[in-house]
Formats: structure tokens, C-alpha cells, sequence
């Protein structure tokens, strides 16, 4: 895989981790990148994500209406690595946590070519 996510775990209720993805092959700034999520017998959701610096929409991030508020996505260019930041996690943030890179990014799992394996996020109370 040519993304690779870390930062999950078993993780505390209202703890707040941060996701990295990090990338060899791939330079972040120049894609559009977005995270998505999967639990268990629910559809994948994309709920982050971001414009490349030079693309339509200047590098601007997006969030779905489900984690607004909640959740931050930003780009450490020098770094190559983009982060989600979880704050106030929540039962329902259970999930497997992916991210990836395409040309034009968006909400959809189509707009992207290249993703990760995923990392897990459980929350316990």
C-alpha cells in the first residue's frame, strides 16, 4: 500500500486520538486526500477531506454533517503526513479508519486511486 494510517487502538470514551497518514511514494500536497470509515455491518462513509494546495478548491477541507465539529483534518507538507484529529470520541466512532488520495478528492470512494489498509479505532468505556 502506498498509504499507510496508525494512531488507533482501544482508545478511552471522549479520548481524542490523532490519526496519521503517511505516505513514501506519494506527495500529499499535490492530491486530493480524504478519510473514510467502516464499522462493523454499516456502508463505508467518507466524512473528511481535503483539496490539493493548487486544485479547485485551494487546499479547503470538507467534513460530512456526522462529525463536524468533532473531527479535524490537516496536512503537514515538510512531513508528507496528513492527521485526523477525534476529539469527544463517541461509541459510534468505532470503525476502521482509512485514508486516500485521488485527483479531485470528495465524499466518494470513487474519486479515489490509492488508499490504505486502514487502522482500527475501538472505543471503550
Amino acid at each position: 500500500s502506498q498509504l499507510v494510517e496508525s494512531g488507533g487502538g482501544l482508545v478511552q470514551l471522549w479520548g481524542s486520538p490523532r490519526l496519521p497518514c503517511q505516505s513514501s511514494a506519494l506527495t500529499f500536497e499535490y492530491y486530493a486526500a480524504g478519510w473514510f470509515r467502516q464499522a462493523v455491518e454499516k456502508e463505508c462513509e467518507g466524512f473528511s477531506w481535503m483539496d490539493s494546495t493548487g486544485g479547485t478548491h485551494n487546499g479547503t477541507t470538507y467534513y460530512a454533517d456526522s462529525v463536524k465539529g468533532r473531527f479535524t483534518m490537516s496536512r503537514d507538507s515538510p512531513q508528507n503526513t496528513v492527521y485526523l484529529q477525534i476529539d469527544d470520541l463517541q461509541p459510534e466512532d468505532t470503525a476502521i479508519y482509512s485514508c486516500a488520495v485521488g485527483p479531485w478528492g470528495g465524499f466518494n470512494q470513487d474519486e479515489y486511486n490509492y488508499w490504505g489498509q486502514g487502522t482500527q479505532v475501538t472505543v471503550s468505556s
